[in-house]
């Protein structure tokens, strides 16, 4: 019976069309209007004014706000000579479970402020910023959106006529901000939410996915890929362009799942981020296995053979494709805990997004990290820098299966981070038990040897990985309990504080600098960024002269405080650094940072 190839051009033709309806989709637009204005105009030192932003809806649209959230409904107000209070939100047209609030046709927020006493300029100059991400009835959301407005103030000697829109603001808060004239007020990145162009950060998943082919995560899996490549060089293009077309729907079919996974976790109401899967220890598990096996497979340990196949049917273009289409899934698969410069920042983005963004996002992530191949797909020429098949092809797929090895470890060290060194013992030996299954496979389902040979050592073989896996992969998942308030067990990271919330908060109350630095033991880029910038002598002397408070947290295993902080900055996972100076905008950086760029962060904080 013939074989039904499978056309993944047609396949990557019909990815690439529905990816243009979703994108389509995004330009769907509606007509909202924002008001922003100050009253009164002319102002007293000691006396309050009020700063208001009216929101006109759509009709068949509405604006939800989560009740003690900014989100993307907000109004903020900055200037070096009044005091802000908090923004106030009327009651909504309509209170839904879980503090949502509805608000329909128009809604205004205000933020009364009041004049510092000792103030001196006569012009005082105000910028305002709101914020909307407006919604059909539907379920279809708009890209967030803001405006922004400038104000002068004139200071008289006078008492300014009272505003009569002043009547809607409670008594109480006028109260909070006569005792609080000297206040520090904090406004901050941590206080608006990710806005902007959306085809900014469209462009920024795509470019994020091209870095992430460079990243140390991805590269073994990319450089098996390329070998297999130069064996194809002298074939048809045709064949070439359809490995890189399956290699392309590996990747975007990983993807995809992978964003249909965070649209079921974020409808039952967890707290995802990227590369997320790390912190569950089965996947770690897993995938170990899988990296290991496959390691073994480059060292010639044994072919994967069906029982009873003859070589010719294993040589098959078809099963090369196949390969294709499997090697781009590993690609992702080793990916997501990287996080590439400006990946955080659309991801964080995206994760904020309804179902139909977030699966775009990812879908472009894919495409990025597949470009390389897309390109030698189209362009075979491009193939003719590298070198023509020889004995060099086998020492290069020794030295990556070395390199698969490398990642291994790294992923162990990942299970003894979230379980301890004794199931860690439990999972190396389980790991003896699955090579010498892999052995035994390799050694006697062989074309020489019998069908039911094949058959039995192929069922033996099963029977063993599966065994071992029963009686020493068992595991109970621990929940995170630190067992003091610094981390003086990370190497690097002695007199850093645990993180909490609470903490962070009363040291910025206090006025002191705060560092904060999330990590994860199978982020890459964490531990680049540890042992070359956080944890040298140079920037322990730096934050030491400059008397900044170092808090470090652990987002190895998932934790929900860390998840919620991150999610103020528009972040979704890590690396994640942001630096608290008092009485100043927070800065965040970006995912690879710099001993340069940290220690010139640090000048802001004053002496």
């Amino acid at each position: 019976m013939k074989k039904t190839s499978i056309d993944y051009s047609k396949i990557l033709r019909k990815c690439g069309l529905g990816l243009l309806l979703l994108l389509s989709a995004v330009w769907l637009n509606a007509e909202a209007s924002v008001s922003i204005k100050v009253s009164p105009e002319t102002i007293k030192p000691g006396e309050m004014g009020y700063i208001k932003g009216t929101l006109t809806i759509p009709e068949d649209m509405h604006q939800t706000y989560i009740v003690g959230e900014n989100d993307f409904f907000y109004l903020t107000a900055t200037s070096g000579d009044l005091v802000f209070s908090k923004t106030q939100y009327p009651e909504p047209d309509n209170k839904l479970e879980g503090n949502e609030w509805v608000y329909r046709d128009k809604v205004t927020l205000t933020i009364p402020f009041i004049m510092k006493p000792d103030a001196k300029t006569t012009n005082i100059k105000i910028s305002a910023e709101m914020g909307y991400n407006i919604c059909y009835d539907t379920g279809f959301c708009l890209a967030p959106e803001t405006v922004n407005k400038n104000f002068t103030l004139n200071l008289s000697n006078t008492v300014a006529v009272k505003d009569s829109a002043q009547t809607d603001v409670s008594t109480s808060a006028a109260v909070e901000l006569a005792a609080q004239t000297e206040t520090k007020t904090k406004i901050s990145e941590a206080d608006k939410p990710v806005k902007g162009n959306i085809w900014t950060y469209l462009l920024m998943a795509f470019l994020g996915g091209i870095i992430l082919n460079i990243m140390p995560c991805v590269l073994p899996v990319l450089s098996i890929k390329a070998m297999s490549i130069v064996k194809q060089a002298h074939e048809d293009k045709r064949v070439i362009m359809k490995h890189s077309f399956a290699y392309t729907a590996g990747i975007l079919t990983s993807f995809a799942v992978l964003a249909l996974v965070i649209v079921g976790l974020k409808i039952a109401g967890e707290a995802v981020g990227w590369g997320f899967q790390f912190q569950n220890t089965a996947f770690v598990l897993v995938l170990t296995s899988m990296i290991f096996v496959f390691a073994l497979m480059l060292f010639d340990v044994f072919i994967i053979t069906p029982p009873g196949m003859s070589s010719a049917s294993k040589a098959s273009a078809q099963s090369g494709f196949h390969g294709s289409f499997f090697s781009g899934i590993f690609a992702v698969l080793l990916a997501t805990p990287c996080s590439a410069p400006m990946l955080g920042t659309a991801l964080g983005f995206a994760f904020s997004q309804p179902p139909i963004l977030i699966i775009v996002f990812f879908l472009l992530i894919g495409l990025g990290l597949a470009l390389p191949f897309i390109l030698l797909g189209f362009n075979p020429k491009l193939m003719k820098v590298i070198p023509k098949p020889g004995e060099w092809m086998n020492i290069f797929k020794e030295i990556m299966a070395f390199l698969l090895i490398g990642t291994a470890v790294w992923l162990l060290h990942v299970i003894y981070q979230q379980n301890g060194g004794e199931y860690l013992l439990s999972v190396l030996t389980y790991l003896v038990f699955l090579a010498f299954a892999t052995w035994l496979y390799g050694r006697f389902v062989r074309i020489e040897h019998s069908n039911l040979t094949q058959w039995i050592f192929t069922i033996l073989a099963i029977v063993i990985v599966a065994s071992s896996a029963v009686v020493f992969l068992s595991y109970t998942e621990k929940a995170i309990q630190p067992t003091s308030d610094t981390v003086s067990s990370e190497k690097g990271f002695e007199g850093w504080q645990v993180f909490s919330p609470a903490l962070v908060d009363d040291l910025i109350d206090k006025g002191q600098p705060v560092f904060i630095d999330f990590g994860a033991k199978w982020c890459m880029t964490c531990l680049s960024n540890e042992k070359t910038v956080t944890t040298t002598e140079e920037m322990k002397q730096a934050f030491k002269a400059k008397k900044v408070q170092l808090i470090r947290g652990d987002f190895t295993k998932k934790n929900p405080e860390m998840q919620a902080f991150m999610k103020k900055y528009g972040r979704a996972g890590v690396p994640f650094y942001v630096l608290f100076v008092p009485y100043k905008e927070t800065i965040l950086f970006p995912e690879i940072i710099t001993i340069p760029m940290v220690k010139k962060a640090l000048e802001t904080i004053p002496d």
